[in-house]
């Protein structure tokens, strides 16, 4: 889009490695070409330049070496705008890619600043743009209590909406000056990307992790691997597309949910496979596992729930090794009270349900499908492309 429309306006820009133009030139660059007056950039967790390998690594301030601009961080010792921050700024332009999942944290940068906007005269403009992991639903509702840093919303883990689409949501009861610049063309349910526009855009990682579109498909179920002890694949080349640790049980654990609930590992292709990290959990062991395979032409989206496929795997897995030290005990996304598995989540439902013996697959199934339901009612009015 033109944007004639920001003459005048003193600008600051939210971006990371992926907030690039159809042509590949960095929104940064592309505004100052265009003679916007960028006074000052944020850059969230990673950092500006997606520097910051593993979570908790925190980003420092900086002036940009090209156009010297300030670059503030939003992963430091602040994680929310202040005042201070937004002086002197008209316009605050948000251009952050996201995956589609609530506790992947820009959309929790995404509500910071829609509530640091709201009741000021600080327009806030969402440069829209895809969600790889598209319309589907899945997951728990984040709890009433529980939010965090990964959790700032009552939303499902995987929501269904853009950028734009929430940036709606979350000023639903505020007074706002709030613009979205809509996509050209984007179609959500369409094969093959469905919600990614597969050789219309290259995939650039929002974050070091996020490697692939089959990432951005399974992080809604693989990023609960991160209050585990099981290997997310962290330190290999295809980190958050795994599931797996020394010893593990796979094809045991496999067998246990396909007694249970067999259609819990429909829409995907899972692969058993053996992985060795270079770094974070089981550094230099080799791991027995699972890859996911969204990438082949039977791949159901609609029928792919990763939530439900790793949290019927975690509970498989309680169930053939009780005594599985399982839940991970470590500082996680600053919420030292506590369990990180709780707070990826969004409440201890999931923990319960994996170490109740009595708890079945069908009670999860019935609540992961109430949840679903209402969000699907929910978001309905927030929906821009159809």
């Amino acid at each position: 889009e033109d944007p004639a429309w920001l003459a005048g306006s003193r600008v600051a820009l939210v971006g990371h490695p992926a907030s690039l133009t159809g042509k590949g030139q960095h929104s940064l660059d592309a505004f100052v070409a265009a003679g916007v007056d960028i006074v000052r950039c944020f850059g969230p967790q990673h950092g500006m330049r997606g520097d910051k390998q593993d979570n908790m690594i925190e980003s420092d301030n900086y002036v940009d070496p090209v156009h010297g601009i300030p670059v503030i961080s939003l992963y430091a010792e602040h994680r929310r705008p202040t005042p201070e921050m937004l002086d002197g700024v008209d316009v605050v332009l948000f251009d952050l890619q996201d995956v589609g999942c609530r506790i992947y944290t820009y959309i929790s940068t995404l509500k910071y600043f829609v509530e640091a906007t709201a009741g000021t005269a600080v327009r806030l403009a969402v440069l829209d743009r895809p969600n790889p992991a598209g319309r589907p639903i899945d997951g728990l509702t984040l709890e009433a209590g529980q939010e965090s840093f990964v959790g700032c919303d009552p939303i499902p883990t995987r929501h269904g909406l853009t950028v734009g689409e929430l940036a709606r949501w979350f000023s639903r009861n505020l007074d706002i000056d709030l613009t979205v610049i809509e996509m050209d063309g984007y179609r959500p349910d369409e094969r093959p990307g469905y919600g990614w526009p597969v050789f219309e855009l290259p995939w650039v990682n929002p974050s070091p992790n996020a490697a692939s579109l089959n990432m951005a498909r399974c992080f809604p179920g693989t990023v609960l691997l991160e209050g585990t002890e099981l290997s997310e694949g962290r330190g290999t080349t295809t980190p958050l597309e795994v599931i797996g640790a020394p010893g593990f049980p796979v094809n045991e654990v496999l067998d246990v949910v396909s007694q249970q609930a067999p259609h819990w590992l429909n829409g995907a292709r899972l692969r058993t496979c053996y992985f060795e990290p270079t770094f974070h959990k089981h550094v230099g062991m080799t791991c027995e596992g699972i890859m996911i395979h969204t990438d082949q032409p039977d791949y159901d989206h609609e029928g792919f729930r990763p939530f439900r496929l790793i949290a019927g795997l975690l509970k498989a897995l309680r169930s053939v090794r009780p005594d599985y030290a399982l839940w991970r005990h470590h500082d996680y996304e600053y919420e030292l009270d506590r369990i990180p598995i709780d707070v990826i989540n969004g409440g201890p439902g999931l923990r319960h349900w994996v170490d109740d013996p009595l708890a079945s697959f069908e009670s999860f199934e019935a609540k992961l499908e109430e949840d679903r339901k209402v969000w699907l009612e929910q978001r309905e009015d927030y929906l821009s492309y159809r």
